[in-house]
């Protein structure tokens, strides 16, 4: 898996083409599921979550989403995406629309107080602090990516092992 350090990326994303049917390898992440311990494995319909167990879990560990639908008669298409728990990612995003709402809100504020001819700089300030806030909140995403790469790179290596299995192992 190569992702290029300069690519802004919060939740990394990857294609792959298979030549199998996309039940073979939902059939080998069910049983990867009941033999091994060292990952969560959970499916639904064509969906495949790989994430740690709990007790190896931090904030920021990421899972891995996998899609694998038909391509074709005898071949599939897999499309992975990484990404923190869904609970962390919705606040995580709760918190930028927050920010968002609330620059807007002011942004109208300080319009509408230079619009009368009345002082603005409070707003003007709060505004300059949003967008620091955003910043924040942005490099803290970037940090809690970059401190789960190893995580990262251990799903994708398991997805890879359970996908290049051969029907005689």
């Amino acid at each position: 898996m190569s992702i290029n350090k300069q690519d802004i990326v919060l939740r990394p994303r990857f294609k792959k083409l298979l030549n199998k049917k996309n039940t073979y390898y939902l059939e080998q992440f069910k049983i990867a599921k009941t033999n091994q311990e060292k990952f969560i494995v959970s499916i639904i319909d064509d969906h495949v979550f790989l994430k740690l167990p709990k007790d190896q879990q931090q904030f920021w560990s990421p899972q891995l989403h996998l899609e694998i639908n038909e391509d074709g008669e005898k071949t599939a298409v897999l499309h992975g995406v990484f990404g923190p728990n869904p609970t962390v990612w919705t606040m995580f995003m709760f918190f930028h629309f927050i920010v968002a709402g609330l620059f807007i809100a002011f942004a109208i504020w300080a319009y509408s107080n230079w619009a009368l001819g009345n002082s603005y700089t409070i707003q003007l300030g709060v505004l300059f602090l949003l967008v620091i806030l955003w910043f924040v909140l942005y490099f803290a995403g970037r940090i809690g990516k970059d401190s789960s790469k190893e995580e990262m790179h251990e799903l994708y290596n398991f997805m890879t092992e359970i996908i290049e299995k051969n029907p005689t192992n």
